[in-house]
């Protein structure tokens, strides 16, 4: 692998009607495309399948259940690291996020930054085609988690991100407890509290146009109970130093 060798974990479940376009996308920045597929029943992990077949610069894991976004970024960082990548990316399949920008997440890595951070929620960042409702729980959550943990990164739900490949091995992802979206928070978490340099670069987030939304309210209750359990644990520690 070139010595500035980029990877992007694309975890898909359910996205046939996306993965073609965000794959060839992706691609085009000239960036390898690493796709994690949960055993999709609608014949993503086929579709991947056939995209490699044709294109050196992608490949796929499939995983035999669906376990959670999570542990399958985990899964896909690894190998990513093990094929030797010296900048690892993710971001959805679902085309919300748009590849172009990848340059300017990569470009921050490249610049000295361990973690780049694609934020809605700074300027020049936004949201298109969400309702008033969408937008006040995502502000609401990423706000909760800011107070909650003491987080300077305003956007800490986002999922569309590139990392250094040291400082990612440093992050350790694959002892994340969240499966779901909360990975993300969990992930920036870790970011701050180890001191990693952490960038926000703005990015527009859309909304998708096919297919179907994997949140769930098993998700975000998880990410409620995860986040407040940590902010708990964030409170003990700073009364213990203090006595």
């Amino acid at each position: 692998m070139p010595p500035d060798h980029v990877v992007v974990v694309l975890p898909t479940y359910d996205e046939i009607d996306n993965l073609e376009r965000v794959g060839g996308r992706i691609r085009a920045t000239g960036a390898t495309l690493l796709v994690v597929d949960d055993a999709s029943p609608d014949g993503t992990g086929d579709l991947a399948d056939r995209l490699a077949q044709s294109d050196p610069g992608i490949s796929v894991i499939h995983r035999p259940v669906r376990r959670g976004l999570g542990p399958a970024y985990a899964e896909g960082f690894a190998a990513a690291i093990d094929s030797g990548a010296a900048i690892v990316c993710q971001m959805d399949a679902d085309l919300s996020h748009d590849a172009a920008s990848l340059s300017a997440l990569i470009a921050a890595i490249r610049s000295g930054h361990d973690v780049a951070v694609g934020s809605r929620y700074v300027a020049g960042g936004a949201t298109v085609g969400w309702s008033l409702l969408r937008r006040l729980l995502s502000r609401g959550g990423n706000l909760f988690a800011r107070l909650a943990l003491g987080l300077g990164v305003h956007d800490a739900t986002s999922g569309f991100r590139a990392y250094r490949v040291e400082a990612l091995q440093q992050l350790d992802p694959a002892t994340c407890e969240a499966a779901g979206y909360a990975f993300q928070v969990e992930m920036t978490y870790r970011a701050e509290h180890l001191g990693l340099r952490v960038v926000e670069i703005p990015i527009r987030f859309v909304e998708r146009e096919a297919g179907a939304s994997k949140m769930t309210a098993g998700i975000a209750i998880e990410a409620m109970r995860l986040v407040s359990r940590w902010g708990l644990q964030r409170i003990r520690r700073r009364l213990r130093s203090a006595s």
